[in-house]
């Protein structure tokens, strides 16, 4: 059985990854969603194991000192990070997973595991990222302006992913998603499928 996809995606805020990932996961039975660990109390209706690895800031610590994160950051006080071990466990069982991260920790990711399927999300053009988070309500003109700056940052950054995919509309950025999906399994694949043809 060949190795499981990891499939990182990361795009500027406002680019829809969150709305693009969560429809991929729904048509895409094979694939699973890569759950974080965190430092933060649970919120209502959040559960250990499901929405994230809740651990103490010393558990967590321990971990980042044993190499036990894909990637890591600390955010407001708390940490955040992607447990390595659970990811290699399924991906050695054949399963897909996909990480949707920011573009610091996708950075970070592509030394630990080269053999990722790095997606990065672009919005169709500025002025209609500038639209989509104008549309959420709740940016400042300041705070809109620094948000469009560190999107020019991260588009940049986009240069050094496998692949780029424009979110025109969520249906057609997942479709392109699943057909590079498709294409790095067969490329992946190409030894078994040949010399199973062959033993046949």
């Amino acid at each position: 059985m060949s190795k499981g996809l990891l499939i990182v995606v990361s795009g500027p805020s406002g680019t829809g990854k969150g709305t693009v990932c969560a429809e991929l996961l729904s048509k895409t039975p094979q694939l699973a969603y890569s759950i974080s660990a965190t430092t933060r109390q649970p919120r209502d209706g959040e559960m250990d194991g499901k929405n994230y690895y809740f651990l103490s800031k010393e558990e967590f610590e321990r971990k980042i000192g044993e190499g036990d994160f894909l990637e890591y950051a600390e955010v407001y006080g708390n940490y955040y990070g992607t447990p390595l071990g659970k990811i290699e466990e399924r991906r050695a069982a054949g399963q897909d997973i996909l990480l949707e991260i920011d573009t610091q920790g996708a950075l970070n990711v592509m030394k630990r595991c080269p053999d990722g399927l790095f997606i990065f999300l672009l919005p169709p053009s500025l002025p209609e990222l500038e639209r989509r988070i104008r549309g959420r309500g709740s940016e400042t003109e300041e705070s809109l302006k620094r948000r469009l700056g560190s999107a020019r940052e991260e588009i940049e950054i986009g240069r050094q992913y496998t692949f780029v995919v424009i979110n025109d509309t969520v249906q057609r950025a997942v479709e392109r998603i699943k057909s590079i999906m498709t294409a790095e399994h067969c490329r992946r694949d190409k030894e078994d499928m040949i010399n199973e043809v062959l033993e046949k």
